[in-house]
């Protein structure tokens, strides 16, 4: 995906990831005709923990990025099967308006390639093997002018006048302008593994809420979190768990975790050894917007960089694409100002626009989260939610974030309400 040679030349913006939230920022950058430059230390096609599975605000970001969604390779998911305290309940997705009906799953090592290249087709410059090191700091203003990167064993330097940073969880460029992760908000830690198995599961998402782990000496214990089991297509599955905290770090070992769940699974769904197809990965998931600020010196964090994961969920994708969109449009709207006092005046306004699309929704998900993080909480609420169906739905739509604030329907007042009670994050 480099088909032709690019020299050390300038660009209009500098993209420094290109997973989904780089390459939905590059994308709408470049359509708007700006020169866009966009970095990536791997190669494609290439892998990333993750669940896989696009909720359908995921959806709307894909189909508004040109992507074929009709074509080969999708899975497409009618809703959420839930199990918990020996009863299962499927629920369709919550119908918003601006938002399709369904869901798709499609594994990230397809994914991030599909995005790179509807990105490069809209006109941006993909450097795939170019791992960024350092910033490069305008020494009169003490803005980021650039980045120093590593291509082929080579040193070079890349310049732009503004740099979106969507390089993962771990952000090491966030960092080197010295924004770390916050410790009171939600982290998270996932693993996921693939298996082939006859489960005959094709069309939906499927989540078990009660995780009981037992540690060495015995002592049940029940973390906030949930186990996966998501349709890939051609028999194959992405199993995994996440759990989520606030503060300190539970002690909870997720790989025995994650033993123990699948052995509870049915035998003959084959989640076991002989029927994996690659090894149990783990990942951190920083959410609820827990780097601040988003913006500063020219550099704006989007996606798992910024901590734009759901904190209930887990679900990234489509805040991190969201999230992509959010900065091209402010970066589009500080280029086209005259003067770079005018500029800047627009870059500032990105954090607003963050804590406006997702502050209200990320402090409820933090509260949430210290609640469910006491064992008997989250015991109760495995053994209760799904009895009642106004139930299900409410813990459905806070989950997956699919309410319409402006529709009759009772449950998206309340939660709409719960929001407005609440600050930003």
């Amino acid at each position: 995906m480099d088909p032709s040679p690019h020299r050390d030349e300038p660009a209009d913006v500098i993209v420094i990831g290109a997973g989904p939230a780089g390459c939905s920022a590059a994308y709408h950058l470049a359509r708007a005709g700006h020169d866009v430059l966009l970095l990536e230390k791997a190669v494609f096609p290439r892998d990333k923990v993750c669940g896989d599975g696009l909720t359908p605000r995921a959806v709307r970001e894909l189909l508004g990025m040109g992507v074929d969604v009709e074509g080969e390779g999708w899975v497409r998911t009618r809703g959420l099967r839930v199990h918990g305290s020996g009863t299962t309940v499927e629920m369709p997705w919550p119908v918003v308006a601006s938002c399709p009906d369904y869901g798709l799953v499609r594994t990230r090592q397809d994914l991030d390639q599909l995005l790179a290249r509807q990105a490069v087709a809209a006109g941006a410059r993909l450097l795939e093997g170019t791992k960024v090191t350092a910033p490069v700091f305008d020494p009169a203003t003490g803005r980021v002018g650039g980045v120093v990167a590593d291509r082929d064993g080579v040193r070079r330097t890349f310049r732009a006048p503004v740099l979106v940073a969507a390089d993962g969880a771990s952000s090491r460029f966030a960092v080197a302008l010295g924004i770390h992760q916050r410790a009171d908000r939600p982290m998270g830690v996932a693993v996921r593994r693939y298996y082939t198995s006859p489960h005959r599961n094709r069309d939906h998402l499927e989540a078990w809420i009660d995780l009981e782990t037992r540690d060495g000496r015995g002592r049940a214990s029940m973390p906030f979190g949930y186990g996966w089991i998501f349709p890939v297509g051609d028999g194959a599955f992405n199993v995994g768990l996440g759990t989520f905290h606030v503060g300190r770090r539970p002690d909870v070992d997720h790989r025995r975790l994650f033993r123990q769940w699948t052995a509870r699974l049915p035998a003959a769904w084959h989640f076991d050894e002989e029927h994996a197809t690659g090894p149990l990965r783990g990942a951190p998931l920083p959410a609820g917007l827990n780097r601040r600020p988003q913006y500063t010196r020219g550099l704006l964090l989007t996606g798992d960089a910024g901590g734009m994961i759901n904190p209930l969920s887990g679900e990234g994708i489509d805040y991190a694409m969201e999230s992509g969109r959010l900065a091209a449009e402010t970066v589009a709207r500080a280029l086209a100002r005259p003067t770079a006092h005018t500029r800047e005046e627009a870059l500032l306004r990105y954090p607003e626009a963050i804590r406006e699309a997702y502050g209200r929704y990320f402090t409820v998900g933090r509260l949430v989260v210290r609640a469910l993080n006491h064992p008997q909480v989250m015991r109760f609420v495995a053994t209760h939610s799904l009895r009642r169906p106004v139930t299900q739905r409410f813990m459905f739509k806070l989950w997956a974030n699919l309410t319409d604030p402006y529709s009759p329907d009772a449950l998206d007042r309340v939660i709409a309400a719960l929001q407005r009670a609440v600050p930003a994050a």
